[in-house]
């Protein structure tokens, strides 16, 4: 476990862990050609499908609702009719990437991971960083930001109130995080639990 796993963990408070599944991460990694981070998927199992403070979405491969892999799916497919002129995007993932296509949904181009209701989206980058791996985030307005670190440490800025999505992309929010599960029914409400206190 990583430094930045341990701190989350104190201040998530224990993991429900209600849908571990590797089979779901097993199948949804074999379509997409790649393995994904080993501390995404570690927080996934642990609390998602779950809004964190109030902004920031987890989903799951194993639930029928909020379905990471129907959402990595659906995503990558609204990405990838996007039609790039020149000097688009902002931000250009193409040079980390090595690549001359933007690509959506598979290893050699960006996974869709993660939203906010803000209109963010965190991306996956298999092969940014120069091969070794990094995090994408468009901001909302076609700009997007590299972030090579684990998303782990990424989480922990995040909750911090760090830029990690872009400039002025700051979400702090004082006080205990926030989590929230997301309904498994139309008519359930869940209810907010709340981290420990944080001394951050």
């Amino acid at each position: 476990m990583t430094g930045y796993m341990a701190r989350l963990l104190t201040v998530l408070g224990e993991p429900p862990m209600r849908y571990r599944d590797a089979v779901a991460w097993s199948r949804l990694e074999r379509d997409l050609r790649v393995s994904l981070p080993a501390e995404f998927k570690e927080l996934v199992d642990g609390y998602a499908p779950v809004e964190i403070n109030g902004h920031l979405y987890l989903l799951h491969p194993a639930t029928e609702r909020w379905n990471l892999a129907e959402k990595i799916r659906s995503t990558s497919e609204a990405w990838s009719q996007i039609e790039w002129g020149d000097g688009e995007p902002e931000g250009d993932p193409r040079a980390s990437l090595g690549a001359t296509e933007l690509r959506f949904g598979d290893a050699d181009g960006l996974i869709p991971l993660a939203s906010t209701n803000r209109g963010e989206t965190l991306f996956c980058a298999p092969k940014g960083g120069q091969g070794t791996g990094s995090f994408f985030v468009e901001n909302g307005e076609g700009e997007f930001f590299e972030y090579s670190m684990g998303f782990a440490e990424w989480l922990w800025r995040w909750l911090n109130g760090e830029e990690v999505t872009g400039p002025g992309g700051s979400a702090y929010s004082p006080g205990p995080v926030a989590l929230r599960d997301l309904p498994m029914t139309p008519d359930e409400r869940p209810r907010t639990r709340y981290g420990p206190s944080r001394d951050m």
